[in-house]
């Protein structure tokens, strides 16, 4: 019963069967896809074989087989091809890029670098690579461009002097050129004036310049670093670096930065020309004291300038006094400061111990006149040497002429130059006669011709001798014309105002009889010639007799 009941189930049907997870690994070799091949009933290439005409390792590549793993195709029972070589993916991946090698003088560089930073690359620095100097002021150069310029500039071997005044730079140039002094041995003068830097791009730039070891001239003046960036620029001076001249006027600097410089100046003090002009180095006084202590200790200094700094006081001026203790100072530059009275003379106490000091700039400083004599007092000294005395915009007296004058005469001191600005007081100086140069020049003018020359004394004492002693400005210029001189109407005048006659409200006068007595004694040879005598007057006709007249009258005659 129960087996009857069991052959009337219905069969069950399967809705959705667990597909079994196979593993992964490969199928025995005959159950491979790729041996289950329908090879037509004649294989041309199983024909050929048994002919002897083909062999399955002839290298013929079947496109079919092509996308088969190595391990496939080696263990593949009918064909047997070489594994495919790797067409570069291995070193492109794991090996390092080839570094390319650019010529020194760094053109094909620069242009790479353009490029890649899509800067547009600027041809006068590019042609400038080939030579000694590279000038770009006032071009308007890219902040960003200026990464090229250094990677280009840092293994150059010709280029000596880089000139970027008026260029606005920015932190990111700052550090690029601060990376290219630190490889570049070459170059010799950098000129970053007026680049506005700041303080940040200060500390980019100095960062490794203690490192550099060819730059002579750096200018970083008009930049605005201030004190801080002054202190940027003596932590370098103190690790040692070799810049000679340094030039950072208009930057701000204070008494308080000066102090920072002075500190650096005990480590390393070895600049020949340093420019702090256009500053604020009046206060506080102590940092510029302690920083003219120091440059009083450089035995290279040759030229400093510290003018428009507002200097003045008898503290500074003691402290401008140890400067002459610069054994090689030659140019000292006090224009356009405060000193006067106990400051001036507190600067020139020593002025004879500086002896090589050759210009000493003293050009707009309230100085009075004594302050001027005394100075000139200390030129008569032979112990100064100083050739150059520039005291412009200083007014003088009578003495200080009269002390110059002596000094003039003095044969050690004869090519001395001494400037000055006015005379106050009564005082004329003498200077040469204007008369003299008047008629030298008329002289000059009357006896270049070829053809017709005149005499101008001649002239005048023609005048003279004619009774004229005083004659109007027009009456004087029309006689000299007709004469034959040609002179103008300003010289004329000049001699009109130099031989003035009596004075008229309508028109100058001329005094001849004062004209002809100068030329006289300026040319005693000249005279006019001798008027000849005068021829004697004829005698008068002698009378012819009268005859006697009768008059008849009537008859009668009459006598008389």
């Amino acid at each position: 019963m129960s087996s009857e009941v069991s052959e009337e189930e219905q069969e069950t049907e399967v809705i959705y069967e667990l597909p079994i997870e196979e593993s992964s690994e490969d199928p025995p070799m005959e159950e491979w896809s790729s041996l289950i091949i329908e090879a037509p009933e004649e294989n041309p290439k199983r024909v050929l074989y048994e002919q002897g005409l083909y062999s399955p390792g002839s290298g013929e590549v079947c496109n079919k087989y092509v996308s088969m793993s190595r391990s496939s195709i080696l263990i593949h029972p009918y064909f047997n091809y070489p594994a495919v070589l790797d067409p570069g993916i291995r070193k492109a991946l794991l090996d390092p890029e080839e570094k390319v090698i650019y010529p020194d003088d760094g053109q094909q560089l620069y242009l790479t670098i353009c490029n890649e930073m899509n800067q547009s690359p600027v041809m006068t620095f590019y042609k400038g690579l080939l030579k000694e100097s590279i000038d770009l002021k006032y071009y308007c150069v890219n902040p960003f461009g200026v990464r090229p310029m250094s990677l280009a500039l840092q293994y150059n071997k010709n280029v000596t002097s880089f000139d970027l005044t008026d260029n606005f730079l920015n932190d990111d140039a700052c550090f690029h050129l601060g990376e290219m002094l630190i490889s570049n041995s070459i170059l010799k003068e950098l000129n970053l004036t007026g680049c506005r830097i700041g303080a940040t791009g200060a500390k980019q730039l100095f960062a490794g310049l203690h490192l550099n070891r060819g730059l002579q001239t750096l200018n970083i003046n008009r930049n605005r670093i201030g004190d801080i960036g002054l202190e940027y620029l003596a932590a370098s001076i103190i690790r040692g670096i070799s810049v000679k001249e340094l030039l950072i006027n208009y930057n701000n600097i204070s008494g308080k930065s000066a102090n920072v410089l002075a500190e650096a100046l005990e480590t390393h003090n070895k600049f020949t020309h340093l420019d702090l002009s256009w500053n604020n180095l009046y206060a506080p006084v102590l940092g510029t004291i302690n920083l003219l202590t120091r440059l009083s200790e450089n035995k290279l200094l040759q030229e400093l300038n510290l003018s428009w700094n507002s200097l003045s006081g008898g503290r500074i001026g003691t402290a401008l006094n140890l400067i002459s203790r610069a054994s090689n100072l030659r140019v000292f530059d006090l224009s356009n400061n405060r000193l006067t009275g106990e400051g001036i003379q507190n600067a020139i106490a020593n002025i004879g111990r500086a002896k090589k000091l050759v210009t000493l700039n003293l050009s707009y400083n309230p100085l009075t006149p004594e302050d001027a004599v005394k100075m000139l007092q200390k030129m008569k000294l032979n112990t100064v040497k100083i050739q150059n005395l520039l005291m412009d915009n200083v007014f003088v007296d009578g003495h200080f002429l009269m002390l110059l004058k002596l000094i003039k005469e003095m044969k050690t001191k004869k090519n001395v130059v001494i400037t000055y600005g006015g005379v106050i007081g009564g005082f004329r100086p003498t200077g040469p006669d204007m008369r003299d140069l008047v008629l030298n020049r008329v002289e000059f003018l009357t006896k270049k011709g070829k053809k017709r020359k005149v005499d101008i004394a001649l002239i005048a004492m023609q005048i003279l001798k004619d009774k004229i002693e005083v004659m109007s400005s027009k009456s004087f210029a029309d006689a000299i014309a007709d004469a034959g001189a040609n002179l103008d109407e300003n010289l004329i005048d000049e001699i009109v105002n130099a031989f003035p006659g009596p004075k008229s409200a309508k028109t100058k006068t001329i005094s001849i009889s004062q004209l002809v007595d100068y030329m006289q004694r300026k040319w005693p040879d000249r005279k006019l010639p001798p008027t000849p005598p005068p021829e004697p007057e004829p005698e008068p006709p002698i009378p012819e007799p009268v005859p006697e007249i009768t008059e008849n009258k009537g008859k009668g005659k009459k006598k008389k």
